[in-house]
């Protein structure tokens, strides 16, 4: 978690709360590391930390919407902004549809 807050703080994002929430809560068995966070102005961010050895396709992209629409249900809103952290190589297809679905690629 800390890797994340300082890694954001370098871009000056700056939040009042940071929660974690164990994947089990929402019912995925990947090893995927999710925050909730409320910046200063009140809006609610949605931060995933990915830590995978093989190159993120496509279908992980589909599996990270799956997630985060269980996010979604889970808190009952939506999230102003999606970041998502990722220490694996990333397919060019996987890049466009993660930006074109709102993502911020880190």
């Amino acid at each position: 978690m800390q890797s994340v807050v300082d890694s954001l703080r370098k871009k000056g994002k700056i939040y009042k709360k940071m929660q974690e929430i164990a994947p089990r809560d929402l019912g995925v068995r990947n090893r995927i590391k999710i925050f909730k966070a409320t910046d200063v102005a009140g809006y609610f961010w949605a931060i995933f930390a990915i830590t995978q050895k093989s190159k993120l396709l496509i279908k992980d992209v589909h599996k990270f919407e799956e997630i985060y629409a269980k996010l979604v249900l889970f808190y009952g809103h939506n999230f102003k902004h999606k970041i998502i952290f990722i220490d694996a190589p990333i397919c060019s297809k996987a890049k466009e549809a993660l930006l074109a679905q709102g993502w911020k690629i880190q």
